[in-house]
């Protein structure tokens, strides 16, 4: 009797804390469920705010003032943004959530991704958002989006990711890598260079634009938001900080995507496809061992190529397969999209843009050493004594007249001193084909 007694008790016991249990995990209702989902929204705005800025863009007098915004993505005050909106700045203000101004200074942009990057120098270190995986990005996941439009601070929308991998420019001149991550959350004038955040709020992308509805009327624009994926701003923001600059290979085609691969709808005269035999109507169907099928990741096959290394196209003409080589060289900067201005010596007399041997160059420029000095001749104009002379693009220039060049002031110094005695220049350059000398005439 005790036993049976001491097993209804424990089985009363167990009873009572199961109840318990239940009743203190009972299903949330609709209304608690949204509660919960309201909160989070809330909460990811709040935690998520003191690293996103707004960004003034001042230009010269005859242009107006740009709005837009951005975020800290590095303690020590490095800001990701858009290209189009600190594109031809002369100067550029951030502003806080504590509602403070600091001056910024540009890094480096990238107008193919719309990438950029700002820096504001202070001892402090900034609050920073993390930037997520977005290869793991998933289509109908929530996105936050946070940005100004109109100058109104630090607006939060809401939606999903509506799709991936979207291109929307169509056939534009400019080569502009796009791989968007589409969303329906709201994005204007003024968002563009905020994150779109997970709900964990980590960036997955950066806010660029938004597709307006045809006919819509007014600067109201109510169609689907794109943003850039935070896998590929990750990768320009860092060799911008690195470099101040994207260097990208060129190949110089027009294409078109068929059943079989790209083909070729035209060759441009003097470039690396050119003098590699490349034929309208060719179908490259595979570059340095990948197939070859889609357009924009040819593009950038190409672009990440380095730049004076041979790389192998394999090509369908006629039905015959045929395997080509070609040089890689430098994007032109107009093929780039980027604006070319440049008063100096060099270029005036004899043709050559020259800038600064960089640290990035030893990688782009496979025949270059860690013990190469001089300039890297940035653009040949036509039919100029540099153009005669056959210098390529990318080539080291190391002397003129035997003597050893060290910098842009010391080119320019020697090329006016030669012009003043009205002597013909020799230059020492070394590019893909070698180290040679050239010679080049002054004009009288």
């Amino acid at each position: 009797m005790y036993k049976k007694l001491c097993m209804y008790l424990i089985l009363f016991i167990i009873l009572g804390l199961f109840s318990a249990c239940v009743l203190q995990n009972k299903p949330m209702t609709s209304i608690e469920l949204l509660g919960e989902i309201e909160n989070g929204f809330v909460n990811i705005a709040a935690q998520t705010k003191p690293a996103i800025v707004g960004i003034v863009v001042e230009h010269t007098e005859r242009r107006l003032n740009k709005w837009g915004s951005g975020f800290f993505f590095r303690e020590d005050g490095y800001i990701m943004t858009n290209d189009h909106i600190v594109h031809g700045g002369k100067r550029f203000q951030i502003k806080t959530l504590d509602g403070s101004t600091l001056d910024a200074k540009l890094v480096g942009t990238d107008i193919i991704t719309d990438v950029a990057v700002l820096k504001v120098d202070s001892e402090n270190k900034f609050p920073i958002l993390p930037l997520a995986d977005s290869g793991k990005v998933r289509v109908g996941q929530f996105a936050i989006a946070i940005g100004n439009p109109f100058q109104l601070d630090y607006t939060v929308t809401t939606g999903v990711v509506s799709g991936k991998s979207r291109n929307v420019f169509g056939g534009m001149p400019i080569i502009r890598y796009q791989n968007f991550i589409q969303t329906d959350a709201w994005i204007n004038t003024g968002s563009s260079g905020g994150p779109l955040l997970n709900i964990y709020g980590e960036v997955i992308g950066i806010n660029a634009l938004i597709r307006k509805v045809e006919n819509t009327p007014g600067p109201v624009r109510a169609g689907a938001g794109f943003a850039i994926p935070s896998n590929l701003a990750n990768i320009i923001g860092g060799k911008l900080i690195a470099n101040g600059k994207i260097i990208r290979g060129y190949l110089g085609i027009s294409m078109q995507e068929v059943a079989r691969g790209i083909r070729v709808e035209r060759v441009l005269l003097g470039t690396p496809a050119d003098k590699a035999g490349l034929q309208w109507r060719d179908i490259i169907y595979e570059y340095n061992g990948t197939k070859v099928k889609d357009t924009l990741d040819f593009q950038m096959l190409i672009a990440e190529s380095t730049v004076g290394k041979e790389s192998v196209i394999k090509v369908l003409r006629r039905g015959q397969e045929k395997t080509l080589r070609v040089t890689i060289v430098e994007m032109p900067p107009e093929r780039a999209g980027l604006p070319f201005e440049d008063d100096s010596v060099s270029w005036n007399l004899l043709g050559l843009s020259v800038r600064k041997l960089e640290k990035g160059d030893y990688e782009r420029y496979t025949y270059l050493t860690d013990n190469d000095r001089g300039v890297i001749v940035e653009r040949v104009k036509e039919n100029a004594p540099g153009f005669n002379a056959k210098i390529p693009r990318g080539a080291l220039i190391i002397a003129i007249n035997e003597k050893k060049i060290t910098d842009v002031q010391t080119l320019e110094a020697l090329i006016q001193q030669n012009q003043k005695e009205e002597k013909e220049l020799i230059l020492e350059v070394k590019s893909s084909h070698g180290t040679e000398k050239l010679t080049l005439q002054l004009k009288k």
